[in-house]
């Protein structure tokens, strides 16, 4: 399908940089001088920016098309990748960071539009779960493979590689994505961003979406973007290619659930079971990690992997909230949902990183700042879960 050739490689390098600064953790404070703290807004940065755009992008999308959105905002992220590379502090690190948030932005959503617009509403959820998975691969690069080449060649030389990738993905998807032709509203009048930003507002299941879409896939990306490999280095003494190889295996157990989860949904035929269990026994395993991870670094490599198969609920839960939108707001529904996954990531990444350093101010070893952080997670993805329980399946006839 031209739409897969067309935006895939750029997904790839979306899923890459929301999730790599764990594997290179080290270098990265150690040559820009900062601690967890900082290192917490840069994995913020990306997702703040990102969040923030997804209100101008869904218009965008709605009203001038996913060619221009995409490639105008991914020539950004390309300016910002390769200022990544050569970023000097904490200032210019979280303003690149930033400015790859805003190229990373339009593509997941512009993928989710198009096949929206031109395949059959019963194969959305099925197609979406294949694209997250390909494109999840992303993470795998960012995992072993990256602290392989940060180790051999530095970790700056081997994101200039990733931001020359990422220009070549901005030039692919100018030349092949094919606008559909727009939607009007039933009225026949085009809503403006605000009114169709109310509009959605008014849509009430989307007010018991809204906790497990701000927590479900925030606290994943968390786990894997920002804190795996430090916790596999500071609870179990890995060094940099052992704690990517745990991250590795996290990644290789997401891109699983995300075709797992699609197959299910294709087989079952409905959603919200799987993503309310699925979110239930992610938050089980997350009290497991916080009782019994430090224990082990098996038993830890293992439950990591678990919750990542089990918490990438993202592609079906999209599916769900996709239920409830009318045509002519597919794009600003769709990144409206969009903005509460990825600002639930962004307060998750932030506040993780307060926490840990404030943790060790007290002077808790890491074992234990991890095991709290890890409760705190387990608590949010239960209460998300309780509310998710009163949502709707499907829109009233």
């Amino acid at each position: 399908m031209l739409i897969f050739l067309a935006l895939l490689p750029a997904y790839f390098l979306s899923i890459f940089y929301r999730s790599f600064l764990s594997v290179i953790a080290g270098p990265v404070m150690t040559d820009l001088a900062i601690g967890p703290r900082e290192f917490g807004l840069l994995g913020a940065a990306w997702f703040s920016t990102f969040a923030v755009s997804q209100f101008p992008i869904g218009w965008a999308l709605d009203r001038l098309g996913p060619r221009r959105t995409v490639t105008a905002t991914m020539t950004i992220g390309s300016a910002g990748a390769f200022l990544f590379a050569n970023a000097t502090g904490a200032l210019t690190g979280t303003l690149a960071m930033a400015l790859i948030g805003v190229g990373c932005a339009p593509i997941f959503m512009a993928s989710l539009f198009l096949f929206a617009r031109t395949a059959a509403p019963a194969r959305f959820a099925f197609l979406t779960s294949v694209f997250i998975g390909l494109g999840s691969l992303g993470n795998l690069v960012g995992a072993a493979p990256l602290a392989i080449a940060a180790a051999r060649y530095g970790w700056r030389p081997s994101m200039l590689a990733m931001a020359a990738c990422f220009m070549v993905a901005t030039a692919l998807a100018g030349l092949l994505i094919r606008d559909p032709p727009r939607a009007e509203s039933a009225s026949g009048k085009a809503e403006g961003l605000v009114a169709g930003l109310a509009s959605i507002l008014k849509l009430r299941p989307l007010w018991l979406l809204a906790p497990i879409t701000l927590t479900g896939y925030a606290i994943l990306a968390t786990a894997r973007g920002l804190w795996v490999a430090p916790f596999m280095a500071d609870v179990h003494g890995f060094d940099a290619v052992a704690a990517g190889n745990a991250a590795t295996a996290m990644a290789l157990t997401m891109v699983a659930g995300a075709f797992i989860y699609g197959g299910l949904e294709k087989w079952l035929g409905r959603v919200k079971p799987l993503v309310l269990w699925g979110t239930i026994g992610t938050a089980a395993t997350f009290a497991l990690l916080a009782s019994f991870g430090a224990s082990s670094a098996a038993m830890a490599t293992l439950l990591f992997a678990v919750i990542g198969a089990a918490g990438f609920t993202y592609a079906i839960l999209m599916a769900h909230a996709r239920l409830f939108f009318p045509a002519h707001l597919l794009g600003r529904g769709m990144t409206a949902v969009n903005f509460l996954f990825i600002s639930g990531a962004a307060l998750a990444q932030s506040g993780s990183g307060w926490f840990i350093a404030g943790q060790r101010a007290a002077g808790l070893d890491a074992a234990a700042t991890f095991a709290h952080l890890h409760w705190i997670f387990a608590g949010l993805l239960l209460v998300s879960a309780a509310v998710y329980a009163f949502t709707p399946e499907r829109p009233k006839p």
